[in-house]
């Protein structure tokens, strides 16, 4: 069984017209499962209508502070348990179970906290310990707004202004990496260590905006899986081109799986 899986941020619920880029994008590329965050506006009909529109599933979680994130998935694939988590999220994160080839999965669609270092990993924390208590394996996904450990991201962060630079600095004044290092130590692979192409950068696409990120590109978006998951990807690569170049100030994230 092979699975198509992408995860995207695609701006403010793709207002002033990305929306229907956006879609374009996605009914071409046809992934099975589909974790979306910055969903403005969803709650309700635009959901629906987006669900139908690309032929899949969805489930939504809300935000009390921030913004909605969805999972969907393509039939034959099914939803058959879900929750949404929201307390000590600035955003939220939706967690759906879908039963595949190689048993029940568990995927997580989640947004991070863009201005805080300790609040992300903090957030980084509770999603590890749902995925403790999830039955098999887990797949989390998302605009997690973090650095990786062991890259030097010395000479990006050197290029943002003073006030978004701090968003990426640890309390010793380097490059903060505890969230990621946060689902290392639970037990997540980065999927993009195991089967990236490319540079991997996912942040700021060339016509969506993005001033908050360096220009010479950061890699914010991630696919995190449990040994399982990470066992089976043949390929990551992110989507450039054509519509991604300004649907957004991300690029979407696609992870090809062999379960």
């Amino acid at each position: 069984m092979t699975l198509r899986f992408l995860t995207w941020n695609i701006k403010t619920g793709g207002s002033g017209g990305r929306l229907d880029a956006a879609l374009d994008l996605l009914r071409r590329e046809r992934p099975d499962i589909l974790a979306l965050q910055e969903l403005r506006g969803f709650p309700g009909g635009r959901m629906r209508d987006v669900a139908r529109a690309l032929n899949m599933t969805p489930f939504l979680a809300r935000s009390v502070l921030g913004q909605p994130v969805a999972v969907l998935v393509r039939p034959p694939l099914r939803i058959v348990s879900w929750s949404a988590l929201w307390w000590r999220l600035h955003h939220a994160a939706a967690v759906v179970v879908t039963p595949t080839a190689a048993g029940p999965v568990t995927v997580v669609s989640t947004h991070l906290n863009p201005f805080s270092p300790s609040r992300r990993r903090r957030e980084a924390r509770r999603l590890v310990a749902r995925c403790r208590a999830a039955p098999g394996p887990v797949l989390i996904a998302g605009d997690l707004n973090s650095l990786d450990p062991g890259t030097d991201h010395a000479e990006r962060l050197a290029r943002l202004p003073e006030h978004y630079r701090r968003r990426h600095l640890g309390p010793d004044g380097a490059a903060d990496t505890r969230a990621i290092a946060e689902f290392a130590a639970g037990g997540l692979t980065d999927l993009w260590q195991v089967a990236g192409e490319g540079d991997g950068l996912t942040v700021p696409t060339t016509a969506g905006g993005g001033g908050e990120f360096s220009a010479a590109g950061m890699r914010l978006d991630y696919v995190l899986a449990t040994a399982p998951i990470a066992a089976a990807v043949t390929r990551v690569r992110v989507i450039r081109g054509a519509e991604a170049e300004y649907a957004s100030d991300h690029y979407p994230l696609v992870v090809e799986l062999d379960l």
